[in-house]
């Protein structure tokens, strides 16, 4: 099977139109099966769908040694993507960032090592670094570029200022940050200058965390270990008001004849030629089921339906519970 594609960046970087997010494989969406996982990442790469993505800090490492046993012997049909930035030690709870120039060259090593190749196609600095200047993390991301061991980098949830200063060190090919109707943040300054510098948009989390599914109703069915049963969109009230959007979108789906996720996933690519979708999954079943959203086809009639009934700012709580995390702050009411 064919899977169409798109291009990421101005340097021609060219992905499938949907690519699978690794994450969930190894950690945080409950335990795993690695026998599984690589399955569907076979059953991926079989159908076309070239783009892995994967981090340093989803096990940590575990995730990237899975993908890597994933791909052996099929490296050249993956397009495949790692990031760094985010350090993680014995206590799971406590996280740093590090974007100073030798820890880049560091965890460029240590994935190398781990994914078992000899470059990586995309490199993303996960979080930004406040206590380094983006130019000097963006410089060793660049040196690892003249070196062959990246081949294009990008940046994950940086702001418009970041990206522009990012982007005058070296072409950045792709900015990965959260986007569905779930999660509309980015609309706005931050998509607007993403296209003026002429970098493609990786839409991680499409499903919402797979609540656009219309599979979870209660954090009580949410296994053992799943850290969405402390995201506050998915606790008390907000739980409540945001399974009544999903209702919604579940009608529109029926009348469309595909699922909730599926008809997310094309929303999402209605978005625009530059922008990626990556959806997670552990199972060849939901893979199978998000690549069929490439088939959907929206109209504007459609579209303009689910404005209206699941418009930027309806969904309620925020997307972590410490959303200083990903550099925003708060403020207190």
């Amino acid at each position: 099977m064919t899977t169409p594609t798109r291009v990421l960046g101005s340097g021609g970087l060219v992905v499938s139109a949907v690519g699978l997010g690794c994450m969930g494989m190894s950690e945080f969406y409950g335990r795993g099966d690695d026998d599984e996982s690589v399955a569907t990442i076979h059953r991926a790469l079989d159908l076309g769908v070239t783009f892995l993505d994967t981090a340093d800090m989803y096990g940590p490492h575990l995730n990237e040694e899975l993908v890597g046993r994933a791909i052996a012997g099929r490296r050249h049909e993956v397009v495949l993507a790692t990031k760094f930035g985010i350090v993680r030690g014995s206590d799971p709870a406590v996280r740093s960032v590090r974007g100073d120039a030798a820890y880049v060259k560091q965890a460029c090593i240590g994935s190398l090592g781990r994914l078992g190749v000899d470059h990586i196609d995309l490199y993303y600095q996960h979080r930004s670094d406040r206590t380094v200047p983006i130019e000097e993390t963006v410089g060793a991301m660049a040196e690892l570029v003249a070196e062959g061991k990246v081949r294009y980098i990008g940046l994950s949830e940086a702001s418009p200022d970041t990206l522009r200063r990012a982007q005058a060190v070296h072409p950045i090919a792709a900015l990965q940050s959260e986007w569905s109707l779930w999660s509309r943040d980015i609309e706005g300054e931050v998509i607007a200058t993403a296209r003026q510098l002429g970098v493609g948009i990786v839409a991680y989390s499409p499903l919402g965390r797979g609540f656009l599914t219309g599979q979870i109703v209660s954090p009580e069915g949410l296994p053992d270990g799943d850290f969405r049963q402390y995201l506050p969109r998915f606790t008390g009230e907000n739980l409540r008001h945001n399974l009544a959007l999903v209702d919604r979108v579940r009608s529109l789906a029926d009348q469309k004849g595909c699922t909730p996720g599926q008809l997310a996933l094309a929303w999402v690519l209605s978005r625009g030629d530059d922008v990626v979708p990556i959806p997670g999954t552990k199972r060849r079943s939901y893979l199978e089921e998000n690549i069929a959203a490439l088939q959907i086809d929206l109209t504007e009639a459609d579209l303009a339906t689910i404005e209206e009934v699941f418009p930027p700012g309806t969904v309620v709580g925020e997307r972590y519970p410490d959303m200083s995390s990903i550099g925003v702050t708060t403020p207190k009411g």
